[in-house]
């Protein structure tokens, strides 16, 4: 893992305390869901869905990866898609560029496809948006993270899942174009890597524990 990055997550596992209590308990549910799953030597699936998959479940996709790495949390893939496809947001990619992710554009249509690497050893996530029920995400055996009321809201029923939680962030995009982009963008970033790797902490606990 790039030492920025590293440095980043090393950062936030300092600061579990400042969550909610409402929101740990959410994040314990998945946390107890990856656990089960690596019990019984399954492959865990995790789809992070919003409804533009342009913003949110991006940064869930990417910081689960990640997170996942940062606890030697084996056997985890992690998914992104939306309600409707536009596109991986560049107010998005510019805020984890600033993290120290290497992000490389490469596709040009409309939607393009981007590489996120993080290490000089592993694969790049590779990124775009997409429906959440795309061929290329888990159609079963997968858990459907909600990243915003909305699509929660416009996807009452998601064949295949074998949990659906909500775990709403507010929405940057409400600050394109004003001084405060950047500051909004990066925030809700660091939401939901903390968030994230606070989950991740759980499964690594869990795991002990049952050891």
């Amino acid at each position: 893992m790039f030492l920025q990055i590293q440095n980043y997550c090393d950062h936030l596992a300092l600061q579990f305390d400042t969550i909610p209590d409402k929101r740990k308990a959410l994040l314990e549910e998945i946390a107890i869901y990856i656990t089960n799953k690596r019990q019984k030597n399954k492959t865990v699936n995790l789809v992070y869905i919003c409804t533009h998959n342009s913003r949110r479940s991006h940064f869930g996709q990417i910081w689960s990866n990640i997170a996942s790495k940062f606890y030697q949390i084996e056997g985890v893939i992690s998914y992104s898609g939306g309600t409707e496809a536009t596109a991986f947001n560049i107010n998005a990619i510019n805020a984890l560029k600033r993290i120290g992710f290497i992000i490389t554009q490469v596709a040009t249509e409309k939607n393009p496809v981007y590489h996120v690497l993080f290490s000089e050893t592993e694969k790049p996530i590779e990124c775009f948006s997409k429906v959440y029920d795309d061929a290329i995400n888990p159609q079963k055996e997968f858990a459907a993270i909600m990243t915003c009321n909305e699509a929660e809201e416009n996807c009452p029923f998601l064949a295949g899942a074998e949990l659906r939680i909500g775990t709403a962030y507010d929405d940057p995009k409400a600050f394109d174009n004003t001084a405060l982009q950047d500051k909004i963008y990066d925030e809700s970033c660091s939401q939901i890597a903390l968030e994230t790797l606070y989950l991740f902490s759980k499964v690594k606990n869990n795991t002990k524990n049952n050891l």
